[in-house]
């Protein structure tokens, strides 16, 4: 059961999503290399999960009972990383060391290199089947928690996550929660140009899933979601979240180049700039 999201929760959430982004966008700017759309178009997600919905605890990051959160789409990792610097897993500081030779904090997450990291991840499509096995280990074990399991809208188009949805579903594991960055764009154009994934609800009710859509932005939404999908006894639960890849910065917004290139200095600058006034307008509608 999710504690109750006041407003001021909220508010705060929000801030820390906006820090986030900053942080994602400083991240990539020293490591001179990595991606930049959706990690900024998850900044609210991975905020909502680190600073409400997962339990967890930085100082134990091996604690059994923990949730889980594994993290498919390897590549967004930045946002990944920073939310657990902001939660106190690492020190802020060793953010500066992405993608720097014997950094924990490799261009895909590896499980063994950093605590508090579930799986390793590279090439996309197997972080659902590897979600259902700790799933199904917590069934096994008569455990609690939770695993939730996030994914790329491009990432649809490898068929072991069809396989997988199909294995969820037949076998009804309803404590396994998965979120699908619907943000449609991948590395090679929009998503519905590549590879069309309409209608994307349907096809996963067609496999037995409990489907939620929701605005990937509006935290409250979300954590609402993820409280229905707790209440699901009968079957796995996806929410599709709707998100705009580069969220906050307007020219890496919707465009598909910026799935897979940092920013520049002089990028990086005007990046910041929206990204601070986009915080200074968040505030003021909270007072």
């Amino acid at each position: 059961m999710l504690e109750d999201l006041h407003e001021n929760k909220v508010k705060d959430l929000e801030k820390k999503a906006e820090l986030a982004r900053e942080l994602v966008i400083k991240t990539l700017l020293e490591a001179g290399s990595g991606h930049s759309a959706g990690p900024l178009g998850m900044a609210d997600i991975f905020t909502a999960f680190y600073f409400h919905i997962l339990k967890h605890d930085p100082k134990n990051p091996a604690w059994e009972d923990r949730d889980r959160l594994v993290l498919s789409n390897g590549h967004i990792c930045p946002i990944r990383y920073v939310s657990m610097a902001q939660a106190g897993y690492f020190p802020i500081e060793e953010l500066k060391t992405l993608r720097k030779i014997n950094s924990r904090l490799q261009g895909h997450p590896h499980r063994t290199a950093l605590p508090g990291v579930e799986t390793t991840s590279g090439p996309l499509g197997e972080g659902l089947g590897q979600a259902i096995g700790i799933a199904l280990a917590a069934k096994l074990d008569k455990k609690s928690y939770y695993t939730y399991v996030i994914t790329g809208d491009g990432e649809l188009d490898e068929g072991n996550i069809w396989e997988s949805v199909m294995f969820a579903g037949k076998n009804k594991i309803n404590n396994l929660i998965m979120i699908v960055d619907r943000n449609n764009i991948q590395i090679d154009g929009f998503t519905e140009d590549v590879m069309p994934l309409e209608p994307l609800k349907d096809k996963f009710e067609s496999f037995g899933w409990h489907t939620i859509e929701v605005d990937g932005h509006n935290i409250r939404e979300f954590v609402d979601a993820v409280s229905q999908a707790h209440a699901i006894f009968e079957k796995p639960t996806v929410i599709i979240a709707h998100t705009i890849p580069g969220m906050g910065v307007d020219f890496m917004e919707k465009d598909f180049h910026w799935h897979g290139k940092p920013p520049n200095k002089e990028e990086a600058k005007k990046a910041l700039d929206e990204l601070r006034t986009l915080k200074g307008q968040i505030l003021s509608e909270h007072k």
